[in-house]
């Protein structure tokens, strides 16, 4: 296979992830096919001889029903569905105009989906995303009908005239309006009573809607979750169901709204960013993640495993614009890595999420290679902010020349830092022990985090300062280790989250990884291996622990409740909003993380 098809895939994910090697053996054997305009690539039901990927040209993917399922171009790849089941094809497909296909065979498909995790992991969520049965039915089905209604819905009167009900569902782009009297449901009307009961009757428009109107609607209480929704829906063939609470009408959900909740999903936000062929297109997508972090919130989950799946999309988003700088400058002249700090780094982000990162460049790097990569730094920074990963405040970032240097320069920084650990150094430090390798060759990595902490713990001056820095972050326990909150300013009477809350634990996980040598990034489990490995005691360990889980959740909580009420996220939480059995608990957690940080500023808290 020639170098075009080697360039090509090289800027396609998961491809991209692929070791150099493996990358060459799939470029050796793919094929390259040229299909004519209108020409049958596959039919329904025939036997698949490879996964397809475009590399030019335009393809009408069609269901069995000659329904489009979807117009692929440059990047993307299909025929996966098949491949995943039996081999034969659940689609066909032509293409639109002249298209140059590359042909992965079915043996290597396999292969690759068998050895390799990249490949293993970007076609697990394919399949995860067309497959639309049990595990997006399941989670609507359990959800809270809170995480799926509409609050506050446009509402009106039944003396309103009909006339006036359809301009005011126009002028709001919705489909229904709820009748009420003094903030009780008192009935509904659709665009389809209005066209059926109204218009194709020839009523006048000045026609009240109590004419009209469906008195005494089915409604659901606020206890509701999705399967009710579901069920009622069904058995009422309804497209609008109002939510009500002791009368009161308080929400509304619409067929839309379901529909919405299962488009997003994390694999599908995944799929959608690793086929995204734009920035813009990568800013849409990773505008429906505030919308998913209330999902998976509503629907049970541990931070931990929201904040991952948040953090899997801002990496593939990475990957791609990393893909897209090498479509738009030309393939990398020596082998790099991009690597995220702080809480993508951790795989920690929520819905709050600035942009930390630095690249790794292979020694004997020339000023004409550096200036390729500060370009390369700069186009996908610039993607970031885009997509709402806004610039660091404090620079931390590839486009800095100072964080895009050769290996041995990286060598340099974390030596210096830990042989004379000033103020800066701790801090930069702090930051750069959370790295974690996004795109690129992994490799340049390996050696230099092995060879730093070897060298970071053997040195007690730097540990000594490194502990003291961590403990710059308090909890906000005041007097009686009451809760005490932010006096003055535009977060007065609130507790900051973030660094008050789970930035310590963080603090104390790095210090932990840092004296076991831990190469963990995450937070969470940088606790769980200091437990495994006997670095803190039992009881301390699993204390803080479960102090951690309680604060992030209630972090995470509170920004999807913002979100739900039309706000921004951020992390300023008023304990008056919170229960007293909740603003207990969470007292007491701040106690276990506090104990936890005396313990290490008294010489202890390594061993709990």
């Amino acid at each position: 296979m020639n170098e075009d098809a080697l360039t090509f895939l090289s800027r396609q994910h998961p491809y991209d992830e692929l070791p150099a090697g493996v990358l060459n053996d799939v470029a050796a054997q793919v094929e390259k096919l040229s299909v004519a305009e209108g020409e049958m690539i596959y039919a329904y039901g025939e036997p698949l001889e490879g996964l397809y990927i475009i590399q030019s040209g335009l393809v009408d993917v069609r269901d069995h029903s000659d329904a489009q399922v979807s117009m692929l171009e440059r990047g993307n790849s299909f025929g996966e569905r098949g491949l995943l089941a039996d081999g034969t094809a659940v689609t066909s497909a032509r293409a639109v105009k002249d298209t140059l296909l590359i042909r992965v065979p079915v043996p290597l498909f396999n292969t690759l989906r068998t050895e390799q995790s990249p490949f293993q992991r970007f076609f697990a969520r394919s399949s995860a995303r067309t497959d639309k049965s049990a595990t997006q039915q399941t989670s609507l089905a359990q959800v809270s009908v809170d995480a799926l209604m509409v609050h506050n819905p446009v509402t009106c009167t039944a003396g309103t005239s009909v006339v006036d009900a359809a301009v005011l569902m126009t002028s709001r782009h919705i489909s229904c309006l709820c009748i009420t009297e003094q903030d009780r449901l008192t009935g509904i009307v659709t665009l389809r009573d209005l066209v059926g009961k109204a218009l194709a009757a020839g009523l006048p428009p000045q026609t009240p809607l109590s004419d009209i109107i469906q008195n005494e609607p089915v409604s659901l209480p606020p206890t509701a979750i999705g399967s009710d929704v579901l069920h009622m829906m069904m058995e009422y063939n309804l497209g609008h169901l109002p939510i009500v609470d002791a009368g009161k009408l308080v929400g509304i959900v619409t067929q839309t709204d379901l529909t919405r909740y299962q488009a997003t999903t994390a694999a599908g936000l995944v799929a959608d960013a690793a086929r995204a062929q734009s920035v813009e297109a990568l800013a849409d997508i990773t505008g429906r993640i505030p919308a998913l972090l209330v999902q998976l919130v509503a629907a049970g989950n541990r931070h931990d495993v929201v904040t991952r799946m948040i953090t899997d999309i801002a990496d593939v988003v990475t990957r791609r614009l990393l893909s897209m700088a090498q479509e738009k400058l030309g393939p990398a002249p020596l082998r790099y890595l991009w690597l995220a700090c702080g809480s993508q780094g951790r795989q920690e982000q929520t819905g709050v999420s600035d942009q930390d990162n630095c690249l790794i460049l292979e020694d004997g790097a020339s000023q004409g290679d550096i200036a390729y990569f500060r370009d390369m730094a700069t186009f996908v920074s610039d993607g970031l902010n885009a997509c709402g990963y806004v610039y660091c405040p404090g620079d931390m970032m590839a486009t800095n020349a100072r964080w895009c240097q050769p290996l041995s320069v990286w060598k340099e920084y974390f030596a210096g830092w830990i042989k004379s650990p000033s103020k800066e150094a701790q801090m930069l430090a702090s930051v750069m022990f959370d790295l974690r390798p996004i795109g690129g060759d992994a490799s340049l990595f390996h050696g230099l985090q092995q060879s730093t902490l070897r060298m970071a713990a053997k040195n007690s001056i730097f540990t000594a300062h490194m502990a003291s820095n961590s403990l710059t972050h308090q909890t906000p326990l005041g007097l009686l280790r009451g809760l005490a909150t932010i006096s003055s300013g535009d977060h007065r009477k609130t507790i900051d989250t973030k660094l008050n809350g789970v930035v310590p634990v963080v603090d104390l996980g790095r210090m932990y990884a840092l004296q076991g040598q831990l190469t963990q990034a995450n937070t969470r489990a940088r606790l769980k291996a200091a437990l495994s490995n006997k670095i803190i005691s039992a009881k301390g360990g699993r204390d803080l622990l479960e102090a951690y889980d309680l604060v992030a959740q209630t972090r995470l909580e509170h920004q999807a409740r913002l979100i739900k009420e039309g706000k921004a996220p951020d992390n300023y939480l008023p304990p008056a909003r919170l229960s007293d059995f909740e603003r207990s608990h969470l007292r007491d957690a701040f106690v276990v993380i506090k104990t936890m940080q005396s313990a290490l500023m008294q010489g202890r808290g390594i061993l709990g």
